[in-house]
């Protein structure tokens, strides 16, 4: 048993989270159900005749450098040999329904992220086990014994440990942060293996000298001296909040069981900025076939499509359109988003990020009750 400090015996220190996360979901379901493709390199997605983009790759495809939202053509030169298989979400979406059953039997508060990702809290959970790494491995074993496909989990004591938690041990792992870990964990990961952290804002951090947990939280260069929150907003806007927090282990999210989504979207920083026209509409139709395919994952369709462009001073618009009834098809969201692009002004500027993404969504069949977690303060044991 674990015992907290006097005086830390607050919220985030108090849960028990668990992250499950399948491996290479699409892409082992098509190699369960066909043996040939077992052992090879393949990706669930388009064809890269028809500029498609990759949806899951095969951990034998990861070798090669291929991973989601990649074009196809890109995937396929990368891997001559590469399989590409068209997605069944239909068939995603029935094993996920039967890999949320599992959750179920030890709790309510399961938050669904995709079809293979979730966050339960299992502060109190239906059978009463005292352990959450005990309650992974029992959800482990039950997904492999009745899908016969492998899950990697994560726990710990908020919803960003546990998902970096997860991420340390894949395929097929389990790993815990304990409470009194917590901090150092975060202090010595390189910063561009946090959560949240994408390619382009790691490449920022690093100019300012922050390369670990540790100089985001503490100093990091002459340039930014003390990573304090006033800083932290300056250089990332809203989202140096969120940096700040999670530097000092701190995530006081809920998980949110029936959570009802109120958007769907893609968006993609590009390590160089755009300046070709033509290259901005080739990406902008790379968002849009993968908004496609989230929306298809999700069994959605959108009404109001909003476009974000961000230049490469940082300064960052936004264009909307809502229709008359809901959209998800690809060749609608791209219509709409190039549109709305060649209203924009570009006036010889480059662009560092586009985004496209749907909201006013068709949630008819989906549940709009929202349960709050429970807490237990005191001792806590993993």
């Amino acid at each position: 048993m674990v015992k907290l400090p006097l005086g830390q015996e607050s919220v985030a220190r108090t849960r028990k989270i668990v992250h499950v996360d399948m491996d290479a979901f699409y892409a082992s379901v098509e190699q369960r159900d066909n043996p040939s493709y077992r052992g090879k390199p393949l990706v669930v997605g388009g064809s890269p005749n028809q500029r498609g983009v990759v949806a899951a790759a095969s951990y034998e495809a990861r070798k090669f450098g291929i991973y989601s939202a990649m074009p196809s053509v890109t995937a396929f030169a990368k891997c001559p040999g590469l399989i590409f298989v068209r997605p069944r979400f239909d068939v995603y979406r029935e094993i996920s329904a039967a890999i949320h059953a599992i959750f179920k039997r030890y709790t309510d508060l399961v938050e669904g992220v995709a079809l293979d990702e979730a966050y339960l809290d299992v502060t109190e959970n239906r059978q009463n086990i005292p352990y959450a790494s005990t309650i992974a491995r029992h959800i482990k074993t039950a997904i492999f014994q009745e899908t016969q496909l492998t899950a990697t989990a994560g726990v710990s004591i908020n919803k960003f440990l546990a998902k970096m938690a997860s991420g340390q041990n894949k395929p097929n792992g389990l790993t815990v942060i304990l409470p009194e870990d917590a901090i150092a964990f975060v202090e010595q990961l390189p910063i561009e293996k946090f959560h949240g952290i994408g390619e382009v804002t790691a490449a920022k951090m690093h100019s300012l000298g922050i390369h670990t947990g540790a100089d985001l939280k503490q100093r990091s260069s002459k340039t930014l001296p003390k990573a304090s929150l006033t800083d932290l907003t300056h250089h990332f806007g809203k989202a140096g909040h969120y940096y700040y927090k999670i530097a000092r282990a701190e995530d006081d999210r809920p998980v949110e069981a029936n959570r009802v989504r109120k958007s769907i979207g893609a968006e993609n920083s590009f390590a160089q900025d755009l300046s070709d026209v033509g290259q901005m509409l080739q990406e902008l139709e790379q968002i849009a076939q993968i908004v496609e395919q989230r929306l298809e994952q999700h069994e959605t369709r959108g009404r109001t499509l909003t476009l974000k462009v961000k230049f490469s001073d940082y300064h960052q618009i936004t264009r909307s359109k809502t229709m008359l009834a809901p959209i998800s098809e690809l060749s609608t969201i791209f219509e709409i988003a190039k549109a709305l692009f060649e209203s924009i002004d570009l006036e010889n500027r480059s662009i560092r990020l586009l985004g496209i993404s749907l909201s006013n969504l068709d949630n008819a069949k989906q549940t709009q009750v929202i349960q709050l977690p429970l807490f237990q303060n005191g001792n806590i044991i993993f």
